[in-house]
């Protein structure tokens, strides 16, 4: 959520892993850099999208290519899958957990924009936390979900991230994804009121959720 002491962006490994919890730690950096422009430069052209239902129909009566949908969707459930072929992706909570505090859970509004006036929440200062999301995917199999996050303090940006998620496919239970452990940075100069706006997005660019939100950074958990 916001830079560390040293103003250190991790990099790690960013292999989605689809159908269940993600863990894998995400790239982080203060801007893009001419690698991301690159990649978006060379994205594949896809077909066009099939319900994720008609996909299911077709060539039900051939045993061994029905075994093979099996397994390339995994536990799809049938009760979450539509008529059209966009998935639906609902951005449901984030829990802030610290080891010094119990755990935090904020219920995300649809349109992405707290009603609450003032910060959206208070993190201490050093101290360290986890963010952990939860959504739920119905409708057709999400691809490439992925979260970016950008923060700024008096109007200047101080921290950049972007995480895979992963592949998801409709299921009734919502999805949990816990981001790496974070450290709050400390000192005077950093204590104060942050802005951000995070994004979740897929491999075609289609934008489930844009939250914008403030938070504080102050010396003590309120």
């Amino acid at each position: 959520m916001v830079l560390n002491d040293e103003e250190k962006a991790g990099e790690s490994s960013e292999e989605p892993k689809g159908q269940g919890l993600s863990r894998k730690n995400s790239h982080s950096s203060m801007c893009p850099t001419d690698d991301d422009e690159e990649e978006e430069d060379r994205k594949l052209e896809l077909g066009p999208m099939v319900a994720l239902k008609e996909q299911l129909e077709k060539d039900k009566d051939d045993e061994s290519l029905r075994r093979w949908k099996e397994q390339l969707l995994g536990s799809v459930d049938l009760e979450e899958v539509g008529e059209t072929p966009d998935p639906v992706v609902k951005i449901l909570t984030l829990t802030i957990r610290s080891p010094d505090r119990e755990d935090m859970e904020l219920t995300i509004p649809e349109n992405g924009k707290p009603t609450s006036k003032g910060p959206w929440f208070t993190l201490k200062e050093g101290s360290k936390y986890t963010l952990i999301f939860t959504f739920r995917v119905t409708n057709n199999i999400v691809s490439g979900l992925r979260y970016s996050n950008t923060v700024w303090k008096t109007g200047i940006k101080v921290y950049s991230r972007k995480e895979m998620l992963g592949t998801f496919s409709p299921q009734a239970e919502p999805y949990t994804h816990v981001m790496f452990e974070e450290t709050a940075p400390s000192g005077l100069l950093v204590r104060g009121s942050y802005s951000v706006k995070s994004k979740f997005v897929d491999d075609d660019d289609k934008c489930y959720l844009e939250n914008n939100y403030t938070f504080d950074i102050r010396k003590n958990w309120l």
